[in-house]
């Protein structure tokens, strides 16, 4: 036997077995049935009950496997809220507050958009700074959840130096599209959270949790618990906004009350700017503080 006789494929490819199966097969009352539907491209065999177990497997594989070919080796994750507006937005939510507790909002909203700037100048800064690895792989590719306001402004800044930038979405009952600079290639739509979150995670190496709510305290309580049981190594989380966090969350009181430990209050920092929050990412890494 010749070595290519040795290294050949004896069975077609998924493709092409689908490609004869479309254009091979007469229309007889039993082609068309449903059962006779190859089971990979039978769309309603896919989302019946008992197939869960394998869309959790293709939840997973599918980001996977197009991260490794686009060469993203490491990412910085960027976590915050969908609500904070651009500064140039803000007077639309004075000019429309109906009463006290309206008015309390805009003001804060004022207050914080200003992290709309940060989180593309972090984007920015991390797609500049960003290395490459031997085999040409790229580290601290800027990844968000795809939508808009902080995560938008995050995606925004690696385009603003023509630099990818990942996405990734999540099905929702409501209208919810990727924003405009994620790079499509890397935009990607999850059905169950939970995978969402571990590709959140997969290839972090540093995240900087912005003011949020429900979603953000989400992702930032479950990265604190996986770094405090040690099911992940330790990594820089950044908080950007002290007193929005010292506002909304009682650290101190939680470690006084002896629900976590001293040294738990060691896993995070706070941080007020884009430079800031790479200074402590190129301390962390030993890497050239280029920020």
């Amino acid at each position: 036997m010749t070595q290519k006789d040795l290294q050949d494929r004896r069975f077609y490819k998924a493709q092409q077995e689908a490609k004869f199966a479309k254009e091979l097969n007469p229309e007889t009352p039993q082609t068309l049935s449903k059962s006779y539907k190859l089971a990979f491209q039978d769309t309603e065999f896919l989302l019946r009950e008992e197939l869960r177990p394998v869309r959790f497997q293709l939840e997973l594989l599918k980001p996977e496997m197009l991260l490794d070919e686009a060469g993203v080796a490491s990412t910085m994750v960027i976590y915050g809220s969908a609500r904070i507006p651009e500064p140039e937005a803000v007077d639309v939510l004075f000019a429309t507050a109906k009463d006290e507790r309206e008015r309390i909002i805009a003001e804060r909203m004022k207050e914080k958009s200003r992290y709309y700037e940060e989180a593309r100048k972090l984007g920015r800064i991390a797609s500049t700074c960003g290395i490459k690895d031997e085999s040409g792989n790229r580290h601290f590719v800027v990844c968000s959840g795809g939508g808009p306001s902080i995560m938008e402004a995050a995606n925004r800044g690696a385009r603003d130096v023509d630099a990818d930038t990942i996405g990734l979405n999540i099905v929702l009952p409501h209208e919810q599209a990727p924003n405009e600079y994620v790079t499509p290639d890397l935009s990607f739509q999850f059905h169950y959270f939970a995978l969402r979150k571990m590709h959140f995670l997969l290839r972090a190496r540093a995240v900087a949790v912005f003011p949020g709510g429900f979603g953000t305290f989400d992702e930032f309580f479950e990265l604190l618990t996986l770094v405090q049981t040690g099911k992940i190594e330790p990594m820089p989380i950044l908080l950007f906004g002290k007193s929005f966090w010292k506002r909304v969350v009682n650290f101190e009181e939680l470690m006084l009350e002896g629900v976590i430990s001293p040294k738990d209050l060691e896993l995070f920092q706070f941080v007020e700017t884009a430079e800031e929050a790479w200074r402590e990412i190129a301390i962390f890494y030993e890497l050239e503080d280029c920020g």
